[in-house]
């Protein structure tokens, strides 16, 4: 029992990182431009893994990475880098809550992607997806109708699908390697290709290129968004779901959603109407019910 509680407040903390770090992810661009940040804070959270895996391969013997390791890392990586880079631009023109709950809608797309590997589709989660689609409406279209849609919501939608494709690739790797070295490479990946598109990506979107005094001024929040959302809230999601069950796991770091809501109320002084509430307790049920064991994809965050 004392395991179990131990692996859920570790899981409970995780999500807890998760979710207000899109506060600091949207704080941090009031000086850095978004692929900036988001290459810079990847970066971060790569080296941060790196004590960690020294920590926990200290007493097995030395290994050199195989092939299946860094393919699947430079995979990830490019995945994650554009899922990133793209959650990133939608969360400076929309708010941390919208945000939150918007991307953990990948826990119901995935299983729709699993029809392209013909992978089936149960009833319920057929009606998580319509309850989601329902809840998604609630949230992001006004009253007013479809002309006052934020467009950073439409850019967070598609984000939830590039971290989509991103769990379909953990899923096809992760079981062949260890994974915090597939995680700490695939943070190197995106964060290199980050910098590298980044003089060509940010200004294209109308975003100035940071100096480096801009980057040191906003040295709490990237690395808040590297090392506590990636190298901390990741080892903890190691450790925790080793002394947790999987259904229970899953469960607990639905409430990343709900950590950016209420984050971005108490930090952020963000407001939504009732409208709005509705339709984030809708997508948290069928996230929440989508987590439930399936015969479809088994669905993880890495």
């Amino acid at each position: 029992m004392k395991h179990k509680m131990r692996g859920n407040l570790m899981l409970m903390t995780t999500a807890l990182i998760w979710g207000t770090a899109f506060v600091a992810q949207k704080s941090g661009m009031d000086l850095v431009s978004p692929v900036a940040f988001n290459g810079i804070r990847t970066l971060v959270g790569a080296f941060a893994l790196i004590p960690v895996i020294l920590i926990m391969g200290r007493n097995k013997k030395k290994e050199r990475p195989d092939k299946t390791l860094i393919i699947g890392g430079i995979c990830c990586g490019l995945a994650l880098c554009a899922a990133g880079n793209v959650q990133q631009i939608g969360l400076y023109y929309t708010s941390v809550s919208h945000t939150g709950f918007i991307t953990a809608l990948y826990v119901v797309i995935v299983p729709l992607m699993g029809l392209f590997l013909k992978k089936k589709i149960t009833p319920i989660m057929w009606c998580c997806v319509a309850a989601s689609a329902v809840g998604l409406y609630l949230l992001c279209i006004p009253a007013s109708g479809f002309g006052s849609v934020n467009v950073g919501d439409i850019i967070i939608l598609a984000c939830a699908i590039c971290f989509a494709i991103h769990i379909l690739v953990i899923d096809h790797f992760s079981p062949k390697v260890d994974g915090v070295k597939l995680s700490c490479i695939q943070f190197f990946v995106a964060g290199i290709v980050s910098l590298i598109i980044m003089p060509f990506a940010d200004p294209a979107i109308g975003f100035d290129l940071p100096s480096v005094a801009d980057v040191c001024a906003s040295w709490f929040n990237i690395l808040y968004a590297g090392i506590m959302s990636c190298g901390v809230a990741y080892t903890l999601q190691v450790l925790g779901q080793k002394e947790t069950e999987p259904t229970i796991a899953s469960m607990i770091l639905c409430l990343e959603s709900v950590f950016a809501l209420i984050a971005g109320m108490i930090l952020l002084g963000e407001i939504m109407s009732i409208r709005e509430i509705i339709g984030c307790v809708i997508m948290f049920a069928a996230i929440v019910v989508a987590n439930l064991p399936q015969d479809s994809l088994k669905i993880s965050r890495s």
